[in-house]
């Protein structure tokens, strides 16, 4: 793959002109797709430059989350889970730690994300959709592989001849290790407030591990329960604070 190094660190070093660019995400950090030469598609995750003690961290003592994430994608193919095609990280350094840092993957066409499934419950084979990726998760955690980020954005789904392939992104947060039960099933707390679709997927684990139905979807349900109440405590206190913010300035 390094035969790209070359093209990509041009488009990394001009992306500010390049008019082929395709902004995917331009929130936290900045994701882009571009056209390399043969007409390959890649996707740039360009990382937010990281604060003082992590510009520190990152050089010594850490792995960049680009780092991270080329090897976590390495990993995944090497299981036979689903990511787009890791192609190389880039990091930049100064006399003090990281500067910038870049993963770049091949760019994978999707027919959605599970965030659709969370919106729209007219979706044909919405609940096909659903068990089915409840089957990948759970054989994700049958492979010891703990996604801390299975999040609604950060699964994409194709469809193939009636089923369907799943691709894992945003992968700087995951772990390698045998999980217990409560952590399998906490690695649903981040996919959706619908009780309905809890349920779904409660029954689905359930099939997949013989566990109790009412079990699961017990512990699932208050599992989300806690992480929608986080959520909201960490919202409200960020709006408090630029209120006053705003009040003194």
């Amino acid at each position: 793959m390094h035969k790209y190094r070359e093209e990509i660190a041009k488009i990394i070093a001009n992306q500010a002109n390049e008019n082929s660019a395709k902004t995917l995400q331009s929130d936290r950090n900045l994701v882009t797709k571009h056209t390399l030469g043969d007409g390959r598609e890649v996707v740039i995750k360009a990382f937010k430059i990281p604060n003082l003690i992590n510009k520190i961290a990152y050089r010594y003592f850490r792995k960049s989350k680009a780092k991270r994430s080329f090897e976590y994608a390495s990993k995944l193919k090497a299981l036979g889970v689903g990511t787009p095609e890791p192609i190389e990280y880039i990091e930049n350094f100064n006399w003090l730690g990281l500067r910038t840092s870049y993963y770049i993957s091949s760019f994978v066409a999707y027919d959605l994300t599970y965030r659709e499934l969370t919106t729209d419950f007219e979706i044909p084979d919405h609940e096909d959709i659903l068990r089915a990726f409840t089957r990948f998760t759970f054989y994700l955690h049958q492979k010891d592989i703990n996604f801390l980020d299975h999040s609604p954005g950060n699964t994409l789904i194709n469809r193939r001849d009636g089923s369907y392939d799943f691709y894992l992104v945003d992968l700087n947060r995951m772990e390698f290790q045998p999980m217990s039960f409560e952590t399998r099933i906490k690695n649903f707390a981040k996919l959706t407030i619908h009780k309905s679709m809890i349920e779904t997927m409660s029954d689905e684990y359930a099939k997949c591990s013989g566990e109790s139905y009412d079990t699961i979807f017990n512990l699932m349900w208050n599992f989300t329960q806690e992480f929608q109440n986080k959520y909201h405590r960490k919202r409200r206190l960020k709006n408090k604070i630029l209120f006053w913010r705003k009040k003194k300035s």
